[in-house]
């Protein structure tokens, strides 16, 4: 049985796992590195869950009694007595792999260990630990408290019993699950990046302004936001990152990321984050 739950990373993905797990009564280990960016991601679940509760989404007393499940911590070792974890550090292959060998001499043998990467193969993940029966691929949306999907990825080794574990831990969070095979970029990037960065090779060409092709894709296509201002809510660097792993791994022209968007990375106008990207913020 699942009860405690390490959440890898609290930046924007991990702080959002944490808050969905914690609300539904886990108790929920936070790691990172960094002491101010673990006060951040607890005031910001705070913050977040104070609004669930004005809307009434959640009662009030849920505020205090989920972020009471929550422990902030510089040290993986805490989390050795977990019974599932969820790595969501940056998109970034060696940082990946170099956590989960760690991780795996950490935490008890019949853990899982899940990965939130949104395009590195789960199989290369799981290769680096000695539980590989026991790695899985699950892919949070962002914003995590409000997005309903949860993509599952499978590796080449994964369990029967480690798919219907997090299928139900999917489930109990009131997710919807999308299954995927483990394949560059799973469903959703392999989709969604593509058209982001064919967007950008428009404004590149000259085709159309950011705000016209964002116009034209949320108003013809009835999508929430445009390709270029949703570019800008993920990062452009995490955007350029996974059109490298879909690029690398089909070794496919039409993955080729926008000349565009690499120049825009190395200039650190990364969109939101930077206060800077395809508009300004």
């Amino acid at each position: 049985m699942i009860t405690t739950v390490g959440v890898l990373g609290a930046g924007q993905m991990g702080n959002g796992i944490a808050h969905v797990f914690a609300q539904y009564g886990y108790r929920v280990f936070l790691y990172d590195i960094s002491e101010a960016q673990l006060e951040k991601a607890v005031n910001t679940i705070r913050q977040n869950l104070e609004r669930q509760a004005r809307k009434g989404a959640i009662a009030e007393s849920l505020v205090g009694e989920t972020v009471g499940r929550i422990t902030a911590t510089k040290n993986m070792a805490d989390l050795a007595g977990c019974d599932f974890c969820v790595e969501a550090v940056t998109e970034h292959e060696p940082l990946k792999l170099d956590i989960f060998r760690k991780l795996d001499e950490i935490v008890q043998p019949g853990a899982i260990l899940a990965s939130n990467t949104s395009s590195i193969p789960i199989t290369k993940i799981a290769s680096v630990t000695k539980r590989p029966t026991k790695v899985i691929g699950m892919h949070f949306m962002n914003p995590v408290p409000v997005m309903k999907l949860v993509e599952v990825i499978r590796g080449h080794a994964t369990s029967d019993e480690t798919f219907s574990l997090t299928a139900a831990l999917v489930a109990g969070l009131e997710k919807e699950m999308a299954v995927s095979q483990d394949y560059p970029g799973f469903i959703v990037n392999r989709v969604l990046i593509p058209m982001i960065n064919e967007a950008i090779f428009a404004l590149y060409e000259g085709i159309a302004t950011a705000e016209d092709i964002d116009k034209g894709m949320k108003l013809g296509t009835n999508q929430p936001m445009g390709p270029l201002v949703l570019a800008d809510f993920i990062g452009l660097d995490t955007v350029l990152a996974i059109a490298g792993v879909l690029y690398d791994g089909f070794k496919d022209p039409k993955y080729r990321p926008c000349p565009l968007l690499v120049k825009m990375v190395n200039a650190g106008d990364l969109g939101r984050k930077s206060g800077r990207g395809f508009y300004t913020y």
